[in-house]
């Protein structure tokens, strides 16, 4: 960037699947009519033609130039802007892609027993806190800040100790 003559370069160290990205933000905050925004790639601005095509237009609304290097386009002109459209749609589906491999690499894993998911946290106090919560004596957000889990996940616990404690029926 610096053999460019960039004088003013920002860095996120984060996806480009989202804009929700401090420096990127920072950035378009910052850019002003006859600024150009030079990207190293265009999947490392944005990863979804929806998010690249916003971003390249509210750059647009602004006059600034938007210029990537590896794809080497340049939005002032037609066939850039067309460009930048197809390669965004490229980016994005890379993206799903890699979401479907990684989809599919946890299915195998599991059908295999290798991947069994995030562990269940351990609750050694529940019995007792269940019972408190049970009898009135404290409330379920109480409890489950005693625990260290949410609201929900204390429910959900609350729902299998129940279901395990019910007696069996012959």
């Amino acid at each position: 960037m610096k053999t460019l003559g960039v004088d003013k370069v920002y860095i996120d160290r984060m996806s480009g699947k989202n804009t929700d990205r401090p420096a990127l933000q920072k950035m378009m905050d910052y850019v002003r009519e006859g600024d150009s925004v030079i990207v190293e790639s265009i999947s490392r601005f944005a990863r979804n033609t929806k998010d690249l095509l916003e971003l390249t237009e509210e750059l647009n609304s602004k006059q600034v130039q938007f210029i990537s290097q590896k794809e080497s386009i340049d939005t002032d002109t037609p066939a850039g802007k067309f460009m930048l459209t197809i390669f965004g749609a490229v980016a994005e589906l890379e993206r799903e892609y890699i979401r479907q491999r990684q989809r599919e690499g946890i299915e195998i894993a599991k059908e295999k027993g290798k991947y069994k998911g995030r562990p269940e946290k351990r609750l050694d106090t529940f019995d007792e806190i269940y019972h408190q919560w049970k009898k009135g004596k404290i409330t379920a957000t109480f409890a489950s800040e005693q625990l260290n889990i949410s609201r929900s996940t204390f429910y959900r616990r609350v729902a299998e100790h129940e279901e395990d404690s019910k007696p069996i029926d012959f």
